[in-house]
């Protein structure tokens, strides 16, 4: 089993950037496919990207060329580094957890989660 706990996360204006964390403990992210949702007022949670353990990457496409999702296994944490940010972006951020090998973007194969973190993006 593992535990996760993202940080990283505020407010900023439009254009700015912020890097999530995701520190874990239980076990190596090295472990499982992780992944980045998010939540938006009023919106289902929706995916942003995902890392499988072969270290292959996807995002969403209303995240992509902005968002780079990374591992860093010493610090066992995983990353999200979000650039050129819009008022859109704004949500709680959730860091989860996969078994499952590869690519993995739909919400149910993940199985463990974080508390999630909030990020504001103003005009």
């Amino acid at each position: 089993q593992v535990q996760l706990v993202e940080s990283g996360g505020g407010s900023v204006q439009a254009g700015g950037s912020l890097r999530l964390s995701c520190a874990a403990s239980g076990r190596t992210v090295s472990s499982y496919t992780m992944g980045w949702f998010r939540q938006a007022p009023g919106k289902e949670r929706e995916f942003v990207a995902t890392i499988s353990r072969s270290r292959n990457t996807y995002s969403a496409d209303s995240v992509k060329g902005r968002f780079t999702i990374s591992r860093d296994n010493a610090k066992n944490t995983v990353y999200l580094q979000m650039n050129s940010l819009k008022p859109e972006d704004t949500a709680v951020y959730y860091c989860a957890a996969s078994l499952r090998v590869g690519i993995t973007t739909g919400q149910a194969p993940y199985d463990y989660w974080g508390q999630g973190t909030q990020v504001t993006v103003s005009s």
